[in-house]
């Protein structure tokens, strides 16, 4: 009887799980349980097992949150890993026997479910799929349509409605309610581009369901079949292969020489053999557990599913990266700021405005502003301080600086990442495959110390003799055995013959290649059966093979030779490896003379080195091979190679090898290397390498890039105990202009005071480093007000990308690696060149947006109001046309100036500090301010005067009047407000060709190197004809026509700024110490 509904059933749905943190991948193995929390699901007795198969899926990205730092601000959740952790020492699913399991599940192990049971289970329980994160409809909305300057927006509107009705009654004024449409189309487009980029940010779900197999192999109803991967239910048997990836928790109930990949989740490389029995209390540490998301690397089994979509432990921490908040980018706290600056200064005018009519106006003039009209000033005030046109232009501009770089095959994850990295003054490089080719091949082989390089191993691959020859065979067997490297039978026509192919590590292929020129022949692999694999890993630095001899080979079948006496019945264990981490499991060493091994002395040992020194001195990568004869009694004869135990005295064995030589192999620079490490040091970035090589071969290696240039390099030695004396900038100290290199142990032992003068070192190279030593590294530097971008290609990676500024994903690296990552660079690792100098023309295309929308639309629109209210004189600009000058005239130049190209220099000068320097500093507000906006609003206020002045209204007759203003009629008026208006557009003319260069001339960063300029301005011209001459706008918006003196008069205005600017900009190239150049922008 199937029972689909069981009392006591206890089935979280809303738990999380928070892996890949820093706190997390320190924890010892036996400490996980109590950092990764997963819920409880107690099934029905009675349901029935289905037994999954393999499941063929591809997985595609991963969406993973990795943690760096404590979310100590969200109770909720805290809350919520508390409970989830008393569930996870509940959950047996793994502590009870395979029957048991099948009987809870009412499966049976041969048939499986049938589809009839299958199918209620999956009507009750729900799609084997990961929910999406709840919208939120609403408070999205909200955001978009009251984030930066909306709220101002949407009160000055509602502001605008009550002026002009009930407040305007009896006799509402229609340009009052114009203003107030105005302006809410102003909010509406807003959001519009507000929604637009959220959306063409955020896919992390899909991105996460990209990740699910498509289709799995199960047993359903006695039969095998594939379904899709959505319809798995609880009780379903699953079969998994090589290859595979599992798509739910499983309890195994199976094995055959089963292994899994749980890197994934975990972040441990070393593969998991799977197992029937528990091994663990821990449900994330048990064997007898195939999660979620994890490969099957080796082997096959069947597994019953237990947990399925939100409730397996990869769902949560799907839950989880789609529910955190997520940190504010560089540009989206200098918008913020930015958006602070202009709201204080708008509400400080404002509420001056208020105080001086309720104290000085509304006693000695009451007639001159009603209630009505202190509101419609009041808007006026936000109308002018508010750059309206700004969202749409900051939007545009990273979406068109994105578009750029996605075609250097450069993607950008988030739009507003690219500002970021250029800010970022450090650069964490690793070096295989990022500034190597990653095309390694053996440079020189050495037998003891007797060297055989490149030519003599081309002579002895052509037949030639050579002394050592014998013993070089061993090298090369040793080198074809240990080796993971697959070979692929090559495809072709019958006229065209193809070589297999190598697919494996760069330094394995290499090392295989290298053996079959020497002589080892591709049959050597199907004389020895592999018994044991250890996988090299960052943290042993070498692999291990356990291999026994074909029954039917030869007992003289290389490496073995006749000192060996070797019998069928032993093993040949093989190894290689890190040199220093190998030497000291030897005790003998061939010698080269003779073939036969010798005992391996402090003198020996110190040969050895010095060749191992030398040739690392040249940027190899040295590795040494090692053997040994494992005799039969040696391992107990009934362990099973795939257990633990079995594992165990292997590696107690991996002791007493005999050294069969050394090879140092190559990986040549990329060719653009040098070029883009010297662009990244004149940028003022610090390029640092970071990689798990020998510190030695990676000090050559950055040395031949460039990244090294000091003749002596520093060591941990040469860092005080004791905290010296520091500068307040690194660069101000002599160690800025020092060279040093530290592994990852020397790391462990830093204390603060070394910690704090390593990280002002100008040139660092990290060797021998695991990933947690990576994630120190962003920590450190991050924890010194540095901005820190980080590039990686591994699952181990994860943490330190994440925990970057910028984290940047290279090549064909791990799908967790590009996921983790900010950006990813899909072609060659130049092109961080290009993505750094769009990373500050976004910076400073965005300040000349600013400085363009801020003179006409903010400076020179709050003069009218304020001479206005304290001079008594006619506002000379209405506030229909501030906002016409926001929202119509300067917003196509304002957005013509986002596509301005690089100007020379870009990448010259120091990565702005992103405590001081800001998107609009005091500079930028002075030139905005007291130069433009003055020019700007003295010679519009002058154009509109002078024209009072010919129809026959002196200022004199203005100036205090308070409203009395003999001569003055409404038509006048809004002539004058038209010749205001106009003076500004002719005058931004001006101001947009100046302000396209920070310090070039007009001749030098002319128009043509953007021709979006010339258009802008035509067409913000036209828009100021269209307002003032179509009947329609004159009725509504109050607005007429001007004479034809008008129009150019203010045009030799715009050229005198446009030569005052170039006047400006000449000092500051000219004499960069002058007061000028300080006050420049």
């Amino acid at each position: 009887m199937d029972l689909e509904a069981c009392k006591g059933t206890d089935v979280s749905q809303h738990s999380v799980v928070n892996i890949g943190s820093p706190d997390v991948t320190r924890l010892p193995k036996n400490q996980i349980r109590s950092a990764v929390r997963l819920p409880q699901t107690s099934l029905c007795r009675g349901d029935e097992i289905q037994a999954v198969p393999r499941l063929p899926a591809e997985f595609r990205t991963l969406s993973l949150r990795v943690d760096t730092k404590p979310s100590g601000d969200d109770e909720q959740i805290d809350k919520s890993r508390k409970a989830v952790t008393r569930e996870l020492h509940m959950l047996d699913w793994h502590k009870i026997s395979v029957d048991e399991v099948l009987q809870r599940l009412n499966v049976s192990p041969k048939t499986g479910l049938d589809t009839t049971q299958a199918q209620r289970r999956l009507q009750a329980a729900g799609k084997n799929i990961i929910s999406p994160p709840p919208k939120k409809w609403l408070r999205k909305i909200l955001g978009w349509l009251l984030g930066g300057f909306g709220s101002l927006l949407l009160a000055a509107s509602i502001v605008c409605f009550i002026a002009w009705k009930p407040l305007g009654n009896p006799d509402p004024q229609a340009s009052n309610l114009a203003l107030a449409i105005v302006l809410l189309v102003v909010l509406v487009l807003q959001a519009v581009f507000n929604a637009w980029q959220d959306f063409s940010a955020s896919k992390v779900m899909s991105s996460i369901k990209d990740l699910l197999p498509t289709d799995v192999l199960i047993i359903r109803d006695g039969m095998q079949t594939n379904i899709d991967a959505e319809q798995l239910v609880t009780g379903d048997l699953v079969l998994v292969s090589l290859g595979e990836k599992v798509p739910a928790d499983l309890r195994m109930i199976e094995v055959s020489d089963l292994r899994f990949d749980r890197s994934i989740l975990t972040g441990e490389s070393e593969p998991v053999s799977g197992r029937i029995e528990k091994t663990d209390d821990n449900f994330l540490e048990t064997k007898n557990i195939a999660l979620q998301g994890t490969h099957c690397v080796n082997g096959s089994g069947v597994g019953v599913v237990i947990q399925t979509g939100d409730n397996t432990v990869f769902g949560r921490i799907a839950n989880l990266s789609s529910h955190e908040p997520t940190r504010l980018t560089t540009l989206q706290r200098e918008i913020l700021h930015f958006v602070f600056i202009i709201a204080g200064l708008a509400t400080a005018v404002a509420i001056l405005i208020i105080i001086l009519w309720a104290a000085w106006l509304r006693q000695s003039h009451p007639s001159y502003i009603d209630v009505s009209g202190l509101l419609i000033d009041v808007v006026s005030v936000m109308v002018a301080f508010i750059p309206e046109g700004l969202p749409v232009a900051v939007t545009l501009s990273l979406a068109k600086v994105a578009h750029t770089l996605s075609k250097h095959k450069v993607l950008c994850k988030s739009l507003s990442i690219v500002e970021t990295l250029g800010c970022v003054n450090i650069l964490c490089s690793d070096k295989t495959g990022t500034l190597t080719q990653n095309r390694m091949h053996v440079e020189n082989a050495a037998v003891f110390d007797y060297i055989i390089d490149n030519e003599k191993l081309n002579l002895l691959a052509s037949g030639g003799k050579d002394a050592p020859a014998i013993s070089l065979s061993q090298v090369a067997a040793v080198g074809y055995l240990c080796n993971a490297t697959k070979i692929v039978p090559g495809t072709g026509t019958s006229a065209e013959k193809h070589e297999p192919e190598l697919v494996g590590d760069a330094t394995d292929v290499a090392i295989l290649r290298f053996s079959q020129k020497v002589g080892a022949a591709e049959a050597l692999r199907q004389q020895w059966i592999d018994v044991f694999q250890q996988s090299f890993n960052s943290k042993t630095k070498f692999m291990l093979k356990l291999s026994k001899l074909y029954p039917t080979m030869s007992l003289d079948t290389a490496p073995l030779a006749s000192w060996d006496e070797f019998a069928r019945t032993d093993y040949l264990m093989t190894v290689k490896g890190a040199p220093e981490i190998l030497l000291p499991r030897c005790s003998h060493v061939l010698d080269p003379s003779h073939g036969h091994p010798v005992a391996l002395t402090e003198e020996a040992i110190q040969r050895l080195t010095t060749v191992q020194e030398d040739w690392a001195k040249e940027g190899q990568r040295v590795i040494l091979l090692a053997r040994r004869i494992i005799r039969k009694d040696m391992i107990p004869g009934d362990l099973d190679p795939s257990a633990d135990e079995f594992a165990e005295e292997v590696d107690s064995l991996n002791s007493n090898l005999i050294i069969v030589g050394l090879l140092g192999l190559m990986d040549p620079l990329k060719p653009t290397i040098r070029h883009t490490v010297s662009v990244c040091r004149r940028a003022g970035i610090r390029f640092f390498v970071v990689t798990g090589d020998h510190p030695t071969t990676a000090t050559a290696i950055a040395r031949n890039a460039g990244i090294i240039t000091a003749r002596d390099m520093h060591s941990v030695s040469d860092l005080k105990e004791v905290q010296p004396a520091l500068s307040s900038r690194p660069e101000d100290d002599e160690l800025s202009n020092q060279s040093i290199v530290v592994t990852g142990a020397q790391l462990d032992t830093l204390n603060q005071a070394q910690m704090e003068q390593l990280c002002q070192y100008e040139e660092i190279v990290f060797a021998r480093t695991t990933p947690e030593q990576k994630l120190r590294i962003v920590h450190e530097f991050k924890g010194r007000e540095n901005v820190v971008a980080m590039t990686g290609d591994g699952v181990n990676d994860a943490p330190s990308l994440k925990a970057a500024d910028c984290g940047i994903a290279v090549g064909d690296g791990s799908d967790v690696a590009k996921e983790a990552a900010d950006m990813i660079l899909l072609d060659d690792f130049s092109a961080i060149v290009i993505a750094l100098e769009y990373g500050r023309l976004v910076y400073d295309n965005l300040r000349k947006t600013i400085l363009y929308l801020l003179p006409a639309g903010s400076f020179s629109e709050l003069m009218p109001i304020l001479l206005n209210v304290l001079l008594g004189l006619p506002q000379m600009l209405s506030n229909i046309q501030m906002i016409l000058i926001c929202v119509a005239t300067d917003v196509l130049p304002a957005l013509s100036m986002c596509l301005e190209a690089p100007e020379d220099g870009l990448l010259d000068r120091k990565p702005r500090n992103v405590k001081t320097e800001r998107l609009a500093d005091w500079r930028l507000m002075f030139q905005a301010y007291a130069f433009l906006g003055v020019l700007e609003s003295l010679c519009a206020m002058s154009m509109s005067f002078w024209y009072l002045q010919r129809k026959g209204v002196p200022f004199s007759s203005l100036v205090l009047g308070f409203g009395n203003w003999p001569g003055l009629d409404d038509e006048l008026l809004f002539t004058a407000q038209s010749v205001y208006f106009f003076t500004l557009i002719l005058m931004q003319l001006g101001n947009l060709l100046s302000t396209r260069g920070r310090k070039l001339s007009i001749f030098q960063h002319t128009p043509a190197s953007n021709w979006y300029v010339i258009p802008a301005a035509g067409i913000s011209l036209c828009l100021g004809f269209f307002f003032c001459y179509v009947p329609w706008f004159q009725h509504v918006f109050q607005m007429r026509g001007v004479p034809v003196e008008f129009f150019f008069i203010p045009i030799s205005f715009a050229l005198g700024l446009l030569f005052l600017d170039e006047c400006r900009k000449y000092c500051v190239r000219r004499y960069p110490s002058s007061v000028v150049a300080r006050l420049a922008w």
